[in-house]
């Protein structure tokens, strides 16, 4: 997925927070809390502006319909 977000920041000029959850508790806790029990692994996407989220891999157009919205 990081080939992907890579390309959607590059051609659409946003940002994606990566948060490291394995060793940082804070992060896994943040995830826990967006995740609300939907997904409970990684790759997990959030987006806060429209409480809208991807659970696992996505293809581009997925990922960059969510991040757009």
């Amino acid at each position: 997925m990081e080939s992907l977000v890579e390309r959607l920041e590059d051609e659409e000029g946003v940002k994606v927070a990566k948060l490291e959850v394995w060793h940082n508790e804070v992060n896994a806790k943040l995830m826990r809390e967006y995740d609300k029990g939907f997904c409970g692994g990684v790759p997990f996407f959030y987006n806060k502006k429209t409480g809208k989220w991807i659970c696992g891999s996505a293809d581009y157009e997925r990922l960059k319909k969510w991040a757009l919205e």
